[in-house]
This record gives C-alpha cells, structure tokens and sequence, in this order.
C-alpha cells in the first residue's frame, strides 16, 4: 500500500483547494457525508454533472485552470474538471492527484473529429484519490446528460473501485481506448500540457503571448 505523499493533500497553484469558492463547494456537497468514501462520491458526481463536459471550450488562458475559477463556470473539458475534483477532494482532506493518459474516443462527433484533425484525445485529465486506504481513479469528465445522449452509462464512483472511461457503450460499440500514460502529478503541468496540444491539434489552440509561449500561473 503507497501512503499518500505531502503534496496529495496540500493546495497548488491551479489546484488551489484553500481557496474560499472551493473549500465552500466542497463543504457544501459533502455536508453530511458519513466517511471518505461517501464524500468522494459525492465530490465526483458533483463535478461530472454541474460542469458540463465541453471540449470546445480549449483556451490557453493559464488563469482559467485554477480549481476556483474553473467551478465558476458552466462548462469545461476533461482537463480543467480533474483539476477541480482533485482541489474538493484536498479541500476536505481528501488526498488526491491528478492523472494524464491519451485516449481514443470512437464515438467523437464528425465535427470535433474535423476540428482536431484525429481521433486521439491527448492528456486526457482524471484523478487519483486516496480513500479507505488504497489510490482509486476516476474520471469525471463526461456528464450524464452526455452519456445518455451518446447510450453510454454515466460513470459512477463510490470509493471501493476505479472509475474510468467504459470501453464500450451500450450497444457494444468501442467507445473509449487508452493509448499512453503521461503520469501521475501534485498540481497541473500546464506548459507541457500546452505544448502537446497545440503539436497535436495546431490551429485548433493558440499560445498565451506574443512570444508564441505559455505562461503558466504563479504558486
């Protein structure tokens, strides 16, 4: 059993959890949970479904990937939403970290498919947090509106088991397909982050200033 490292628990500059727009979110949704693992699910199921999963909302702006930010907004990508569960997760002791894997999504809209120029899904967010004792991942990105719209079942999580994106959908089509590990990280690798996606999808993302560089936010 790996213990949970200092910085699983401690804020960051874009996982900011002492925030007070995040600390009163988290609060406000565990308010009456019995123990961790009901407080985890209940932090997922809020994040998956009040931010609606939007990929077209990409921006290169390091200011909108602060958990306290992000949880102002209606809508969001994978991205940003792993970073706002992992700020509630440490914001009620909760030890969490994020995680990147690129993935192929087989049931993306010819539209978005269009747009990126291919299937592959890079620096996909989820989040890792330490409940009853063991790491369980997650992955709140996709709503259940979403889901419902597409006949896949929305994720559930409760704390006693992964979860991560169904490879297949109700119909028994491929859905969803993990290609590559990009690791395990304490606060959001926006710069590399950045880098790979605008070499992945180009003119799709543009670079924060004129030096065609990002800048990431300050701790």
């Amino acid at each position: 059993m790996t213990l949970p490292p200092p910085e699983s628990i401690q804020p960051s500059a874009y996982v900011d959890s002492d925030h007070p727009a995040v600390v009163d979110f988290a609060r406000s949704v565990t308010s009456g949970a019995s123990d961790d693992r009901e407080r985890a699910s209940r932090l997922f199921a809020a994040v998956r479904d009040r931010l609606r999963y939007d990929p077209y909302s990409l921006s290169a702006d390091p200011g909108q990937y602060r958990a306290s930010a992000i949880l102002t907004s209606e809508s969001a990508w994978c991205v940003p939403k792993a970073v706002a569960l992992a700020a509630a997760a440490r914001a009620v002791e909760i030890p969490a970290m994020l995680g990147f894997s690129d993935v192929r999504n087989h049931l993306s809209s010819p539209k978005l498919l269009t747009l990126m120029g291919t299937d592959l899904f890079v620096y996909h967010g989820w989040v890792q947090m330490y409940v009853g004792g063991q790491w369980r991942k997650a992955s709140p990105a996709f709503n259940s509106e979403l889901c419902q719209r597409f006949g896949v079942t929305p994720l559930e999580f409760d704390g006693t088991k992964d979860a991560l994106l169904h490879q297949y959908d109700g119909a028994g089509r491929r859905h969803m397909e993990y290609v590559r590990e990009r690791g395990v990280f304490a606060d959001l690798p926006f710069t590399e982050v950045m880098e790979a996606l605008r070499a992945t999808y180009g003119g799709m993302l543009y670079p924060r200033g004129e030096d065609d560089t990002f800048s990431p936010v300050e701790g």
